[in-house]
């Protein structure tokens, strides 16, 4: 059988070159107004003017509400008290509750976020479902928002019951000067005891007052040490009884040597 003119055989159908070639190529996106448009430069366009809008409002966030810094850090300091950071704040909650601390805190740091997370990426295989609308959608609608409100609960709950001047208080940026070559700073660095509670620089902090406000003489301060006031205990001082003489002097002359 001869081959027509503009002809070509594929199987046992004969299609024209032309609707060959025309078969497979999609209509133009302007057969189809409102409902589609052209990637570039209209749909990217669009994109650049919507993240420059959210990129200029942050910039003038941050300028208007600067970061609410903190001293810097002390590793030394056992009583500080951190609070995470806001999308933090439902799991730190968590962990306050007896279930989920202390002898279970496996419970509340992996088996009940595990669930809850788990729970979220096994949603699209619960409900198979083509429906849009979210009554049409009970499985899915009914996780996510029992998520929301127990997230947004826990999160309530957790900035209800922290202590915001405390936080303050151990977080203020303290600026004072101290002679850190003395030989009382050495002996005072080397006491855990010490240095744990009152801070590298005896600024203080949630378990200990700020050293340098301290108006006691020397006898008060040994005192203080050996037989302990409040909630600080006595018997935590490790050294002879020359060193003990060395520290007091240097607490009580404000953190520099009583030489100088």
């Amino acid at each position: 059988m001869k081959k027509g003119k503009g002809l070509k055989f594929v199987g046992d159908s004969r299609l024209t070159t032309k609707e060959h070639r025309m078969a497979n190529v999609p209509k133009d996106y302007s057969e189809y107004p409102g409902k589609t448009e052209a990637f570039y430069p209209n749909f990217l366009l669009k994109e650049w003017m919507v993240g420059a809008v959210f990129l200029t409002g942050y910039l003038l966030l941050t300028v208007a509400h600067p970061a609410p810094l903190e001293r810097m850090a002390d590793p030394t300091d056992s009583g500080y008290i951190p609070l995470p950071d806001w999308y933090f704040l439902f799991l730190y909650q968590l962990l306050k509750y007896p279930f989920a601390s202390g002898d279970y805190n496996v419970i509340g740091t992996v088996v009940m976020p595990g669930l809850a997370f788990g729970a979220l990426l096994l949603a699209p295989w619960l409900d198979t479902g083509k429906e849009r609308r979210p009554l049409r959608r009970p499985i899915a609608s009914g996780l996510m928002l029992l998520a929301f409100v127990l997230i947004a609960y826990l999160t309530w709950e957790s900035v209800d019951q922290h202590d915001w001047e405390a936080a303050a208080k151990q977080g203020e940026i303290v600026e004072q000067e101290i002679d850190t070559e003395a030989q009382g700073y050495e002996i005072y660095s080397n006491q855990q005891s010490c240095i744990g509670c009152h801070g590298n620089q005896l600024e203080g902090g949630a378990s200990g007052p700020n050293l340098i406000e301290s108006e006691m003489t020397v006898d008060e301060i040994k005192e203080v040490i050996i037989n302990g006031q409040g909630d600080m205990p006595g018997g935590m001082f490790e050294g002879t009884d020359e060193e003990l003489q060395i520290l007091a002097e240097y607490i009580a002359n404000d953190g520099f040597d009583p030489e100088d």
